[in-house]
């Protein structure tokens, strides 16, 4: 063959793309693409059997063997590591016996019932409105029937609390239905003799009144300084279906402050410390100050100088640069929520703490990619040499979408960083790396929806929500209906599940579609759309975004179904021209590095 034979090779934090061109004369031809995982950490030894596996896989979509290669072009991937650690920053607290809030799956009936406490087997002593105390011995045949005979000899039943998911059962068969929580696992330790309110919202809705400080102060007659106590509570009540308060004269509620640490960071001459229980917003307004970052520090004995530690020895382990050279080059921090247990309640109850998630960068200057490109000469048999540095190619890549010019700025959304390059008119470029990207997006989602399995927070992430209304349809979350010809697994009925290519796949919450959907949209605005402008503000010129003409995006993200839609809003006041890459015309932001690798050897050859 008289063609050469060119592959340009893109080793990112989570995937390696590979590009192969004919070059027959002073223009490539591009035969063919592939994608796979990165090896090890980008920028290590550990990257070549991605590469050469990438290389092979394209090469076999080409129909040409390695035999064929004049050159393998690989880009000059830095070492970039990003750490995650999520910080709570508030907690409430549950002492002694005080009110305690429940939110079974199954409760009986509807309404709201104040009375004192009292044990199911001593009703015949009781008198007033009275709330019955099942404990778990009792069968529902049995709790019914001692109910209808108190009633029947006048006692007043308002409401009851059972140990066992017998709520429906036991309602059912109540001449006069009244409000019922189950699954209060601790039920012997509910206080008796006590004032207490259980509250059951009717189906698909949530309680009103128990969920209120105000709701709460009205039940139990409390002063402000007790309504200002018992607010934890209902802050951790809201949004539940039912709810049962129990009223004793000690114990008290706090909702107490954690301290998490400070965290140090050292730029522009002047070293500058925050509490980050202060929150992400005074954490980056902090960290804008200090711009370029130099390095960054947490207080020793906290999870956030833990984490920061961690990501230094990880660097010292892959490039064997001492972790005392290490610098921390960018942080970024979100505020959220995580469902947190009550500390002190008696089944289980969950309250919405304050957190807030950080992530923090790790760049180094030392590369060891011609150790890459010497492995990967002697695996394939031909010349391999690092052919760029890595912005410079995205943007060359990025320019053969159509419809762009210079200047044009590009943002490559990846897993574990955001980053962003300017090529402008005279032909320079630069480029700009800030932590933060998918990675931190399904961290956010997972435990903000409380989520155990990453898996199923990637999906929520990546896919989207729906709702199993039947065996044979779909609510979608747009609201549209989608019919089965064939029945749906048993498994995904009455669940939000995510529309996954193989089909529905459940979601392990109690939460409904718009709550999942609200969290995933704010998780991913949170990282991308604000990455997004904080990176391109460092390379646009005077850091003014209206300087922009084109933004391109590149990268793994950037074929998210909304990702691209929520960066673009936020780019919209600018004037700029924002879109998805589109590689050649038919790679979509996809192998943006790799053919610009190509284009710039055979341009320099």
């Amino acid at each position: 063959m008289t063609d050469r034979l060119v592959v340009g090779v893109d080793i990112g934090n989570s995937t390696t793309e590979a590009c192969v061109a004919a070059v027959p004369g002073d223009s490539p031809e591009y035969l063919s693409t592939a994608l796979t995982h990165t090896t090890g950490v980008k920028g290590t030894p550990d990257n070549t059997d991605g590469a050469v596996a990438a290389v092979r896989r394209a090469l076999e979509k080409a129909g040409r063997s390695p035999a064929d290669l004049d050159v393998v072009l690989l880009n000059e991937a830095t070492p970039v590591i990003s750490g995650l650690a999520m910080e709570t920053i508030s907690e409430t607290i549950i002492t002694e016996s005080t009110m305690i809030g429940h939110n079974p799956a199954t409760p009986g009936g509807e309404g709201l019932g104040v009375g004192t406490t009292v044990a199911i087997d001593a009703l015949a002593g009781a008198s007033g409105p009275t709330i019955a105390v099942v404990g778990a011995g009792w069968d529902f045949d049995d709790v019914a029937t001692e109910l209808n005979a108190a009633t029947d000899r006048g006692l007043e039943i308002v409401a009851a609390v059972l140990a066992h998911d017998d709520a429906v059962l036991v309602v059912n068969r109540l001449r006069a239905p009244i409000p019922v929580v189950d699954e209060v696992g601790a039920v012997e330790k509910v206080p008796l003799g006590m004032r207490a309110a259980v509250e059951v919202a009717p189906p698909g809705r949530t309680i009103r009144t128990l969920s209120d400080s105000y709701g709460l102060a009205s039940v139990f007659e409390l002063d402000p300084d007790q309504t200002k106590q018992v607010s934890p509570v209902a802050r951790a009540l809201t949004g539940n279906r039912s709810a049962v308060v129990v009223r004793t004269p000690s114990g008290d509620v706090t909702d107490r402050r954690i301290p998490v640490g400070t965290l140090t960071l050292s730029g522009a001459g002047k070293t500058l410390q925050v509490d980050v229980d202060a929150g992400a917003e005074a954490i980056m307004e902090v960290l804008g100050r200090v711009q370029p970052l130099d390095d960054a520090t947490g207080e020793a004995g906290t999870h956030v100088g833990g984490m920061l530690a961690q990501v230094r020895d990880t660097m010292t382990d892959v490039t064997g640069q001492p972790a005392a050279e290490i610098r921390i080059r960018d942080v970024l921090a979100v505020d959220t929520f995580v469902p947190k247990e009550v500390r002190g309640g008696l089944a289980g109850e969950v309250a919405p703490e304050n957190a807030v998630a950080l992530a923090a960068m790790v760049r180094t200057s030392r590369s060891r990619m011609q150790v890459v490109a010497d492995e990967v000469a002697a695996a394939l048999g031909c010349r391999a040499e690092i052919g760029g540095v890595e912005g410079e190619m995205a943007v060359r890549g990025a320019l053969t979408t159509p419809g762009t010019a210079v200047p044009i700025a590009v943002l490559d959304l990846g897993g574990g960083s955001t980053d962003a390059a300017l090529l402008d008119r005279d032909g320079v470029s630069s480029a700009v790396h800030v932590a933060g990207a998918g990675e931190l997006v399904t961290k956010l989602i997972g435990s903000e929806l409380a989520l155990d399995d990453r898996e199923q927070a990637e999906a929520v992430k990546r896919y989207p929500l729906a709702k199993v209304e039947s065996f044979f349809h779909v609510r979608h979350e747009d609201g549209t209906v989608q019919f089965f010809a064939e029945p749906l697994p048993s498994h995904v009925f009455a669940r939000v599940v995510t529309m996954t290519p193989e089909g529905p796949a459940p979601v392990a919450t109690r939460h409904s579609v718009d709550h999942v959907r609200r969290v995933r949209r704010e998780a991913k605005r949170k990282v991308f759309a604000v990455n997004a402008v904080r990176a391109l503000k460092q390379v646009a010129p005077g850091g003014s975004l209206r300087m922009l003409d084109f933004v391109v995006l590149l990268g793994g993200s950037a074929l998210d179904f909304e990702i691209p839609d929520l960066i673009a809003d936020a780019l919209a006041g600018y004037g700029v021209v924002c879109g998805i890459g589109n590689v050649h015309g038919s790679e979509g932001p996809r192998n943006a590095v790799a053919s610009g690798l190509v284009d710039a050897h055979v341009a320099g050859s």
